[in-house]
């Protein structure tokens, strides 16, 4: 793994952190129970995933903005390329915006906990006051 001067993962090894489903600071495959619950700590590390009320905001409008592109590229593309009515296409592109966002949503999550970790870290030994954020 490549550390910065200061001992902390580079960005890029938290977002693939975030990516694999893996907590970000001790990079153990934690975060979920099931497909849509999350724990609500490491298990290995302690590191509480949730920091407050309203915390995954972040995530819903990353999941968001992925979905959204991904309707209105592939709208463009097939549009160009393919024969399709307006209306097929409002179908496809209907049904894959209501499909799309539950496949993104245990990556866009470990994204922001990435991405979240980058700008502010919780140090490994932290009192666990600090833990709780």
């Amino acid at each position: 793994m490549r550390y910065e001067a200061n001992g902390r993962p580079r960005a890029l090894v938290l977002l693939l952190r975030g990516w694999r489903l893996q907590c970000p600071r001790c990079g153990a495959r934690t975060l979920f129970r099931t497909w849509l619950r999350m724990h609500e700590r490491c298990a290995v590390c302690g590191l509480r995933f949730e920091r407050e009320q309203g915390y995954f905001v972040g995530a819903i409008y990353l999941n968001y903005a992925v979905t959204v592109v991904i309707v209105i590229s592939g709208y463009f593309l097939l549009a160009l390329w393919t024969a399709m009515s307006l209306a097929q296409q409002l179908v496809l592109w209907g049904l894959v915006s209501l499909v799309c966002p539950l496949l993104l949503f245990r990556r866009t999550r470990g994204l922001w906990l990435g991405f979240d970790f980058i700008f502010n870290p919780v140090r490994q030994d932290a009192s666990e006051d600090d833990k709780a954020w």
